[in-house]
C-alpha cells in the first residue's frame, strides 16, 4: 500500500490567487504568441506549422514555475532551439524514424545538460522534427525560435507585473563574514552532491527554503521561550543603603555573583557584582588582596560604605514576557552576565544569568524537552540545579 500511495500526488501548495495568476498568464502568453506567429506567416495561409504544441508545456513552466531552473530564459530558448536542430540532424542522417527519434531525444538531453539549458519541452521539439520529416533547420528558426522569443517576452512582462521575479536569480548572494546561520553554503553544495538528482528548484531558492525551515524550527523550539520561563525567582536584591558588608555576606552565603539594587517599590536602580568589589579592592595589585577586600566590606580606610556608592547604573533589564533569545546579544556582545527581569510596572521579579540561558539552549538542542513532554513547557517545568541563578527568597 505504501508503494501504491506513491502514485497519489501531493497538493501543489498554492492558493487560489496564485492559481489564477498562473492560468491567466499561460492563456495570455499562448494567445499573444499565436496571434503574432499567425500574423507573421500572413494570417495562417502559409504552408507548414506556424506554432508548435510543445510551446504549451513551456508556458506551464514560464508562467506557473517562474523560479524553476527549467523555466529560465536561456533553458527555454536554448533548449527548444537546440533540440529542434538536433532533431533535424538525426532525421537527415538516420532513415528509421524510431531510431532517429530516440537518438534525437538522447542527444538533445546530452547537449542541454552541459550547456545549462535543460528544458523538458525540448525533448518533444527534437522528436517532433523527426516524426514530421520536415525541414528541421527551417523549423528551428520558425516557428520554434520565433514562438519561444514571443513567449519569453510575454513571460518577463507578465511575471514582473504580477510580482514574480523573472528571470529568477539562480545563485545565492555572497554572504558576509557576519552573516551567521545554522548551515553554510558549502553544506548546501554537499547535500546537493549527495542527492545527485535534477531538482526543479534553484540552488538559491533551496538555500532560502532551508534557512526558512531552520528559522521556523528555531521559533518552534526556542522562539517561544520567555524570560519568565527560565528566570530565577524570587530574586535576591538589596536597597542602595545596605552596607557593603551585608551585601558581600549575602552574596557569599547564597553563592551568587550579582545583586540587583532596588528602591522601596522594588524598581531596579542598579546592580552590584563581585567585579565591583574586586575593582574597588584594586585587583591589579595582588599583594594583600584579602586584606584590602576585607577593609572595603568593613568600611575602613576611607572606602565606600554602601551598595549605592559602588553599584553600576543604569542597568540593562528585560521584561518578563520578552523572548529569552533576545538576551543572547546582550550576553554575547554586550558584556552582561546578569540581567534583572522586571514586570509591566518595572518591578523586579527575577534574574537571568548566562548559566540560565546556556542551560536552556542545552536542554532544547539535546532534545530533552521532547522526552519530558515536548515544547517550551519542558523548560518551564524544569528547575535549575543549585548555584548561580537558582531560585532564592528575597531579603
Amino acid at each position: 500500500m505504501r508503494w501504491i500511495r506513491r502514485f497519489w500526488p501531493a497538493p501543489l501548495g498554492i492558493n487560489g490567487k496564485e492559481r489564477l495568476r498562473f492560468i491567466v498568464g499561460a492563456m495570455l502568453g499562448i494567445f499573444l504568441t499565436a496571434m503574432l506567429s499567425r500574423w507573421w506567416v500572413g494570417g495562417g495561409h502559409a504552408h507548414g506549422p506556424w506554432m508548435l504544441g510543445a510551446l504549451g508545456a513551456s508556458a506551464v513552466l514560464v508562467f506557473g514555475m517562474p523560479s524553476s531552473p527549467l523555466a529560465q530564459p536561456w533553458p527555454v530558448l536554448g533548449g527548444s532551439t537546440l533540440s529542434a536542430l538536433v532533431g533535424a540532424v538525426c532525421a537527415a542522417l538516420v532513415p528509421d524514424p524510431a531510431l532517429a527519434g530516440a537518438l534525437a531525444v538522447g542527444l538533445a538531453i546530452a547537449l542541454m545538460v552541459p550547456l545549462r539549458c535543460l528544458h523538458p519541452p525540448g525533448g518533444s521539439m527534437a522528436l517532433y522534427v523527426v516524426l514530421t520529416a520536415s525541414d528541421g533547420l527551417h523549423l528551428a528558426a520558425f516557428p520554434v525560435l520565433f514562438n519561444v522569443l514571443v513567449l519569453l517576452l510575454a513571460g518577463v512582462v507578465y511575471n514582473s507585473l504580477t510580482g514574480r521575479s523573472y528571470p529568477h536569480p539562480q545563485q545565492s548572494p555572497a554572504r558576509t563574514a557576519s552573516d551567521k546561520s545554522a548551515f553554510a553554503a558549502s553544506d548546501v553544495d554537499a547535500a546537493l552532491a549527495h542527492y545527485n538528482q535534477v531538482l526543479d528548484v534553484s540552488r538559491a531558492d533551496l538555500e532560502g527554503l532551508l534557512y526558512l525551515a531552520g528559522r521556523a524550527a528555531f521559533q518552534r523550539t526556542l522562539g517561544e521561550v520567555r524570560c519568565a520561563d527560565i528566570m530565577s525567582r524570587p530574586p535576591f536584591a538589596v536597597e542602595a543603603g545596605v552596607s557593603l558588608k551585608q551585601a558581600w555576606a549575602l552574596m557569599r552565603a547564597q553563592k551568587i555573583k550579582a545583586l540587583p539594587v532596588v528602591d522601596g517599590r522594588r524598581r531596579v536602580a542598579g546592580i552590584v557584582t563581585v567585579a565591583d568589589f574586586m575593582r574597588l579592592a584594586n585587583l591589579d595589585v595582588h599583594e594583600g588582596l584579602g586584606q584590602r577586600l576585607r577593609a572595603l566590606v568593613m568600611g575602613r580606610g576611607g572606602q565606600p560604605g554602601t551598595v549605592g556608592e559602588i553599584m553600576s547604573h543604569p542597568v540593562q533589564v528585560a521584561r518578563v514576557d520578552q523572548h529569552a533569545m533576545d538576551l543572547v546579544p546582550l550576553f554575547s556582545h554586550g558584556g552582561h552576565h546578569h540581567i534583572p527581569i522586571v514586570d509591566h510596572q518595572q518591578c523586579l521579579v527575577g534574574v537571568i544569568t548566562q548559566t540560565d540561558l546556556v542551560r536552556t539552549l542545552a536542554v532544547v538542542v539535546q532534545g530533552r524537552d521532547e522526552e519530558e513532554g515536548g515544547g517550551p513547557g519542558a523548560v518551564r517545568q524544569s528547575a535549575p540545579p543549585p548555584g548561580e541563578g537558582s531560585p532564592t527568597a528575597p531579603t
